[in-house]
């Protein structure tokens, strides 16, 4: 418990970003002298620990690839023992503009959790067909849990105070899926209060998303069937 807890810790999740860690944490140290930067390197088989070292970051290196979820299980782990009130994923391909933090953050002041919305009426983010559909439906579903308005339920752009850090320490999946739907969803059940904030989003640095338009499409359905299951969770967690 060693950490100022007025500091903030940025958490980024990384799996073969060598080519965008490093002018990503350049880019978070330079927004506000308050943030330090841990980078969790998911099982790189390239160079993403060197660079975000040479970046200034602290790196945990996980010795496999554990998925976005894991590596921040590890992230929430490592600023819960390190005292920190506050802390927020930003990943590390730039689409997260880390000039949005201290906004995303400003949601902390009257709720537990805070999401960087791409569907608020900021920026030029959209996306149509099956995967709107299955968003927009995602996006209602979590909102009657959380009891307010969300419209980007997926965005990994999340900030949490010292309760939800708790909480993320205690359960945050692992799995396929649940570092969004999953871990917000046992996160609302749980009593936390969740707010979203609009910001833009950024195209990919360098390389290519991890999924083509097929891929997201895919990915969503997915989502909301791990939706149902997170919600089978809760309600088996309600009556035990």
């Amino acid at each position: 418990m060693a950490e100022d807890s007025h500091r903030v810790l940025v958490i980024v999740p990384a799996w073969n970003e060598e080519a965008n860690v490093a002018n990503t944490i350049r880019e978070i140290l330079a927004a506000d002298s308050r943030y330090d930067v841990v980078v969790v390197d998911d099982g790189s088989t390239d160079g993403t620990a060197a660079a975000a070292r040479d970046a200034g970051a602290t790196v945990l290196v996980l010795p496999f690839n554990l998925g976005v979820g894991g590596a921040m299980k590890t992230g929430y782990t490592y600023a819960q023992r390190h005292g920190y009130a506050s802390a927020i994923q930003v990943d590390a391909d730039g689409q997260h503009n880390p000039a949005n933090i201290a906004e995303v953050l400003g949601g902390l002041e009257h709720a537990d959790i805070s999401i960087g919305a791409r569907f608020a009426e900021v920026g030029d983010y959209s996306v149509r067909g099956p995967r709107r559909w299955a968003m927009l439906f995602l996006a209602g579903v979590v909102s009657r849990v959380a009891k307010t308005r969300l419209t980007d339920v997926t965005s990994g752009f999340r900030a949490a105070n010292r309760r939800a850090i708790d909480q993320y320490v205690q359960y945050y999946p692992a799995e396929y899926l649940g570092d969004t739907i999953d871990s917000l969803v046992a996160a609302a059940h749980a009593g936390l209060s969740v707010t979203q904030v609009p910001v833009a989003m950024r195209p990919r640095a360098h390389g290519n998303p991890s999924q083509g338009p097929i891929g997201s499409t895919v990915y969503l359905f997915r989502s909301v069937f791990a939706l149902g299951l997170a919600l089978m969770r809760g309600r088996r967690k309600a009556t035990s």
